[in-house]
């Protein structure tokens, strides 16, 4: 019986490390396929409310402009360089800081009541939102040390 060699590192990249949920990928199950990963649609429902709140907050830009005395400089930046930093933060979800990451940045949209007290606000009801999302993670890696997701659970027959 002969070793296998390890899979060459293309680019010099580190390996990847384990998703979201800190475990290392599954092996694949007896019939030749590999059991569906809770963690990439954890991962897609992260992106998507990042991109959502990237729309929220671009969506700021003319009520600030019409109620609150005007667009400045600094309010512009704000607004602006908040959905820039949303949108870098949506493409790195897989990495296993990321919710963390994101329930952190919500404090920043909270702050925002400087700004106009309704992107606090906005800013409160997204860090609810990411709250419950964290809850959420909790809940699927509790499940999955426990054996019960549906992707390892024994094929029906």
């Amino acid at each position: 019986m002969t070793a296998t060699p390890p899979e060459p590192n293309v680019g010099g990249q580190a390996p990847r490390q384990p998703d979201v949920g800190g475990q290392a990928p599954r092996q694949p199950d007896v019939g030749g396929q590999a059991p569906p990963d809770p963690w990439k649609s954890f991962r897609g429902v992260m992106a998507g409310t990042l991109i959502l709140e990237i729309i929220a907050v671009l969506l700021a830009l003319p009520v600030v402009a019409m109620v609150a005395g005007g667009l400045t400089a600094g309010s512009t930046a704000y607004l602006v360089g908040f959905a820039v930093l949303l949108g870098v933060l949506a493409g790195m979800q897989g990495r296993s800081w990321a919710i963390w990451a994101n329930l952190a940045v919500q404090l920043v949209l909270v702050a925002g009541w400087v700004v106009y007290p309704a992107i606090g606000f906005m800013g409160v009801l997204f860090l609810v939102v990411w709250a419950v999302i964290a809850y959420l993670r909790g809940e699927v890696l509790r499940r999955q040390r426990l054996g019960l997701l549906p992707g390892q659970q024994p094929p029906q027959t």
